[in-house]
């Protein structure tokens, strides 16, 4: 039977650690100080377009390279645990080839699928660990759980690990069906400095107990944010800035602002100038009352850059608590040239003020 096949067993064939059986690759951890070395060195022998199956508790001592071209792992969550090893206190558990050489262009397309990631915080408060950091294009990150990581679960990034931009683009990805738990910092966290990771698709995740927000795009130009349930989050449900040609659509946001007093937002968008993006069917809750000293804007639209931003806002239901700091939708001019919302049919009930337009703004109905 070859390490393929063996995706549908409860465990992995009888051949030795790291075996090798063409461009399937086979890597049984043992739960102890070596798995770090032996998933790496598999890797690294990999050819290009390697399918690289992984079994058991991985302690992991060092960070793990993924190189780009190929597909990562596991017969199910529980199958296969990657866990940071007490004391290791990395900077991450796992990354693309292309930010740990801080290369100059993105890297190869990496699927990462089946697997556990645990960040075991406890045994490393020396470090703030990320789950995953992703610097390549076309990449899928698939039924994965992420969880107790002291920085993000999940950041996507255009910065190479010495802080070298890339020169191109980090597009055409898919984050789907994920759970996300525990974060530090973001759920899911995408850096961009420049103009690179646009046109990607966040899918069907839940991301629970964020410290910060539970989704924070840097850039969300072309993103789909859709159908995630969000809970337990301490700043921001989603935050998604220059937005372009952007959807964020049927998301359940059970809660925002849970962390420490300031100024929170269950869905709150900046908009660029160009082009038009959509909120839609979102569904924004507060769950467990508001903080004394915070605001509280369940969806909040800015516009940012040259020209008028033009954003659709409808079929949205908001619910809050009844307290007085709570604005349902709240639609400012920000730092652009002016903003345009369609504002229709959405449901807005026991917040203080339903409907709040800055100056600079046209709202209207739609056609």
């Amino acid at each position: 039977m070859s390490a393929v096949g063996c995706v549908s067993t409860p465990g992995p064939p009888s051949q030795p650690q790291g075996a090798d059986t063409g461009l399937a690759k086979l890597v049984q951890c043992a739960n102890d100080g070596q798995d770090a070395a032996l998933l790496n060195a598999t890797i690294q022998s990999s050819a290009a377009g390697a399918d690289i199956a992984i079994f058991g508790t991985c302690s992991l001592t060092e960070p793990v390279e993924l190189r780009g071209g190929r597909s990562y792992h596991g017969p199910g969550r529980d199958g296969a645990v990657l866990r940071q090893a007490d004391g290791a206190n990395l900077p991450y558990l796992l990354a693309s080839d292309s930010f740990v050489d801080s290369a100059d262009t993105t890297g190869r397309p990496v699927t990462l699928r089946g697997l556990s990631l645990d960040g075991n915080r406890e045994g490393n408060a020396g470090s703030t660990t990320d789950g995953i950091v992703v610097r390549s294009w076309q990449t899928g990150l698939e039924d994965l759980r992420i969880r107790d990581f002291s920085g993000s679960g999940i950041r996507i990034t255009n910065i190479g690990e010495g802080g070298k931009p890339t020169s191109g683009t980090q597009v055409n990805g898919r984050i789907a069906n994920n759970f996300i738990d525990d974060s530090g910092v973001s759920g899911v966290y995408v850096e961009d400095g420049g103009n690179a990771v646009t046109d990607w698709q966040l899918l069907d995740n839940w991301i629970a107990g964020s410290a910060g927000n539970a989704i924070h795009l840097e850039n969300a130009a072309g993103w789909m944010v859709s159908r995630n349930h969000l809970y337990g989050v301490g700043r921001d449900g989603i935050r998604a800035n220059r937005a372009h040609g952007t959807t964020i659509s049927d998301n359940y946001i059970e809660g925002f602002g849970e962390g420490a007093a300031g100024d929170w937002h269950g869905i709150s968008v900046s908009a660029q100038g160009s082009a038009g993006s959509t909120i839609v069917g979102n569904r924004v809750f507060m769950v467990k009352g508001q903080q004394p000293g915070s605001t509280y804007r369940y969806i909040h639209v800015d516009s940012k850059g040259d020209g008028a931003a033009l954003v659709a806002v409808s079929a949205n239901v908001v619910r809050g608590d009844g307290s007085p700091e709570g604005v349902g939708l709240s639609y400012t001019k920000g730092g652009g040239g002016g903003l345009a919302v369609a504002s229709s049919g959405n449901a807005v009930a026991e917040v203080a003020t339903t409907l709040d337009v800055g100056d600079g703004v046209t709202v209207g109905a739609g056609s």
